[in-house]
């Protein structure tokens, strides 16, 4: 370990430098790593075996980063990218177009893999789910409007604007070269979502056209979702993920249910037609917007309990619950939200993640309170990026 730390102290890397290596194996977010002269790299744009020309981006004290600048032998899953601003000086949105879709669940399933051995220090294997075809998913996007007022994406690791005429992840609801063919506020961000009966609302800090708010449909259920709401971006992600936290849940009729950072209400919605009118369903989130909507929601509904506020404050109010399910936000719930539900002895808790780090510290802290990791899905619902989806079953730990 010292005669690492040596080396890499001696042997001072340029940004712009160049240098040939082989690509070892993919890390979280979005990257892959590789080694050169004692030092570590953070390579864009490779794929686990092949040999590269990498261009140093940024150096640092315990790692660097670089782009792959040309492929000398090249892994048999690269494909070319379908999208044309898909390349080391193009749009920062698709980490993976060029490598072919089959793979790249099989990354994202490593990924998860190191992840909890790393963080959570146990070994898990899953595979990750194909939801549908890997382009025109995205039902939700943010353009960044530059000075001439262009709107674009964000250029990888950058804050430059990248001009588009077309988005290929994006559904052809969101009418994006409409968008992008116009001229906007210079220097702000547009939010864009459409729904799948065609409307679409674009605004920044509020509506600029289109609807107040969308009606989303999933199953029987109908919700209302302004445009600050959290609402799922793939457009099947709210079909899928509810299905599959139902599956976990096993809802009895009479049951109580805690849903977290429950946001208008998609996993309540789905939960009350399996507790009946004899079991109730808590719904605690943070966002004024989002109460607003679920109050919209289930405004004709006795045995829904709607709280406004954080998460760790609410939690004190909550007396008792059969099911916990959580969606908390990329940074996961932590340590004491899970104490909090450990607190209440539900039966199962269900965990909804777009982070596999996230998870892994906090399954580590379940662990810690008496929980297992039962069982455990994860979907692409982000195809041609890094990101993943994961639903959790935790139930209490075996006594010896």
């Amino acid at each position: 370990m010292e005669t690492e730390r040596t080396e890499a102290k001696k042997r001072a890397f340029r940004v712009g430098e160049k240098f040939t290596t082989t690509i070892e194996k993919v890390a979280h977010g979005g990257h892959f790593i590789a080694r050169h002269e004692g030092a570590v790299f953070f390579i864009r744009h490779g794929i686990p075996g092949e040999t590269v020309i990498v261009e140093v981006t940024s150096t640092g004290k315990s790692f660097n980063r670089g782009d792959v600048l040309e492929v000398i032998q090249p892994s048999p899953d690269r494909v070319k990218a379908p999208c044309s601003y898909a390349h080391r000086l193009g749009c920062g949105g698709c980490d993976f177009q060029h490598i072919s879709i089959s793979r790249q669940r099989e990354l994202k399933s490593e990924v998860i893999t190191e992840q909890f051995s790393r963080i959570a220090k146990m070994y898990l294997k899953v595979a990750v789910e194909e939801v549908a075809e890997p382009l025109y998913w995205r039902t939700r996007a943010i353009l960044n409007i530059d000075g001439s007022g262009k709107a674009g994406f964000f250029g990888s690791r950058s804050h430059n604007s990248i001009q588009i005429d077309k988005c290929l992840t994006c559904v052809s609801e969101l009418k994006l070269a409409e968008i992008t063919s116009r001229t906007w506020q210079p220097n702000t961000k547009l939010e864009i979502s459409a729904n799948s009966a065609g409307d679409r609302i674009i605004a920044n800090a509020a509506v600029i056209e289109g609807p107040k708010e969308l009606v989303e449909v999933v199953g029987e259920n109908s919700f209302q979702v302004s445009h600050s709401s959290f609402w799922q971006s793939h457009k099947l992600a709210p079909t899928v993920l509810t299905e599959a936290v139902m599956q976990f849940a096993e809802l009895q009729s009479g049951d109580q249910v805690l849903d977290l950072y429950g946001g208008v209400g998609l996993f309540t919605a789905a939960a009350l037609s399996a507790v009946g009118t004899t079991g109730r369903v808590d719904l605690v989130e943070a966002s004024s917007s989002a109460i607003g909507d679920a109050k919209i929601n289930f405004e004709n509904v006795s045995n829904v309990n709607i709280y406004l506020g954080d998460v760790a404050k609410i939690m004190p109010r909550i007396g008792s619950a059969d099911v916990v399910i959580l969606d908390p936000p990329r940074e996961g719930a932590g340590q004491l939200v899970l104490q909090q539900i450990s607190a209440l002895n539900p039966q199962r808790i269900v965990y909804v993640a777009c982070d596999p780090a996230a998870l892994a510290r906090d399954c580590a802290f379940a662990n810690d309170l008496g929980w297992q990791l039962t069982k455990v899905r994860a979907f692409d619902l982000f195809p041609m990026t890094h990101h993943i989806e994961m639903v959790a079953l935790f139930t209490r730990s075996a006594i010896d």
